[in-house]
């Protein structure tokens, strides 16, 4: 990317696109980076720059189509600069309002120019006025086009989840959101945390019967907030939350987290267990060990430790020692799409069979960990029965488990009859909240 006084909001809309969409690098990492980076640039046009490059990435099936519709040059076969300068026009086109047409164009012609792409300034002009005509009488073919989501995906939701239920689902995921942040109320009361927020101009909304989840809005950079560098929020979905509710630790209790990064569930259990106890969050690498550190360090908990340990690497130590085991294992990361929207033109439905068995072979190992009448809490933020459903059924029938009724820790917002069989399946578009899967399980006598 060129660092330079003059950089638009489109201008770096287009670097990331380019990053994403051309490189294969991950969406959330490049824009965190990019706008960092670009601190100077007004909020504003960091804003719009964000706003533009998550919309083009989420649409982007529908904005080819639309491009393509009038376009002779199909995407596929432009210069990567012109197709994503074509893509980021026309999002601004079709789907954000408060931009008048001929201001994307105009502003697409620009970027064309300043890219060196003069003489192709005529074809920007050109496609995106027709795009722009064109818009009101724009029909997809089909709603996999019009979700902007590949048919393998919204077939197997069609097929687990019925048809109204997966198009609600991908139609949520296209919908801004929120950022969903957890209170440590062991460091500081809710009230006080909240009038920090909105001291700092940031919209905070309360969810019903979570006295310690917030919804914010309308903040610059999150570590500027007060209430982020004190350790008092956590950034953590209510549905992840959820975890550290439904394990309802003791005092005193040992938790291991064998799959811990960034912490959020073993930081939120170090809450929860009010300065006892001790939790132990593991992951594979010291890259990821060292983001559960930061984390620890920014809460100031001292009932909790971070360690580097393969969870498919046994720990004869280990077995039978821990209250609780926490396996939120890698998954396809279907039901975080709408904060990655990458993830759905990443993932194939032979990767989410792979990582079913990759789960398979983790829980195979740590199940031992638990203790005879302990709890073994299985969870991944995706909507796939392979992964989900199937490995619950698979664990109740290999390994001494029982289900356990979690109903009364989920809340009137998250109830479902499914909680009384010791599991939830969070779906965008049904529960405010993530996709997510969580079952708990206890360890028979034995």
């Amino acid at each position: 990317m060129t660092d330079n006084k003059t950089m638009t909001a489109r201008e770096l809309a287009l670097d990331m696109l380019i990053e994403i969409l051309e490189k294969g690098s991950f969406c959330h990492i490049v824009e965190r980076q990019a706008l960092s980076k670009y601190q100077y640039l007004p909020k504003k046009d960091r804003a719009l720059a964000a706003r533009i490059t998550e919309g083009v990435v989420e649409r982007l099936l529908s904005l080819d189509y639309a491009v393509n519709r009038v376009s002779r040059t199909k995407t596929d076969k432009m210069k990567p600069v012109i197709r994503n300068i074509l893509r980021i026009g026309a999002y601004q086109i079709l789907y954000m309002d408060r931009i008048p047409d001929s201001a994307a164009c105009n502003e697409a012609v620009k970027l064309a120019v300043k890219r060196r792409f003069a003489g192709l300034k005529g074809f920007v002009n050109g496609v995106l006025r027709s795009v722009a005509r064109e818009k009101e009488n724009l029909v997809f073919p089909d709603e996999e086009t019009r979700l902007s989501i590949p048919d393998w995906l919204l077939s197997m939701w069609k097929q687990e989840l019925g048809e109204e239920q997966a198009l609600a689902v991908a139609e949520a995921m296209l919908r801004e959101r929120p950022t969903c942040v957890r209170c440590n109320q062991d460091k500081e009361d809710v009230e006080r945390i909240v009038k920090s927020l909105t001291d700092q101009g940031v919209q905070v909304t309360r969810l019903p019967d979570f006295d310690d989840i917030l919804y914010i809005r309308n903040y610059d950079y999150l570590e500027a907030l007060e209430a982020f560098s004190m350790g008092w929020i956590q950034v953590q979905d209510v549905s992840s939350s959820l975890v550290g509710r439904a394990a309802a630790p003791k005092a005193g209790d040992f938790v291991l987290d064998v799959c811990g990064a960034p912490g959020g569930k073993s930081l939120h259990m170090a809450d929860l267990l009010k300065g006892t106890g001790m939790v132990e969050a593991r992951d594979l690498t010291v890259q990821k060990v060292s983001l559960i550190e930061e984390n620890i360090s920014r809460s100031g908990f001292s009932n909790i430790r971070a360690k580097v340990w393969d969870a498919l690497e046994p720990d004869e130590e280990m077995k039978r020692q821990a209250d609780i085991v926490l396996a939120d294992l890698p998954c396809s990361g279907l039901g975080i799409i709408g904060r990655k929207p990458d993830i759905k033109y990443r993932m194939t439905r032979e990767g989410c069979r792979e990582l079913s068995e990759l789960q398979r072979e983790i829980l195979s190992v740590v199940w031992e960990y638990v203790k005879p009448g302990g709890i073994l809490i299985y969870s991944t933020c995706t909507i796939s029965r392979a992964e989900n459903q199937e490995n619950m059924e698979w664990l109740l029938r290999e390994f001494p488990f029982e289900t356990v009724d979690i109903s009364q820790s989920v809340g009137t917002v998250f109830q479902e009859e499914t909680a009384k069989k010791g599991y939830l399946q969070f779906l965008p578009g049904r529960h405010p909240s993530d996709g997510f899967f969580l079952t708990v399980l206890k360890r028979k006598q034995q």
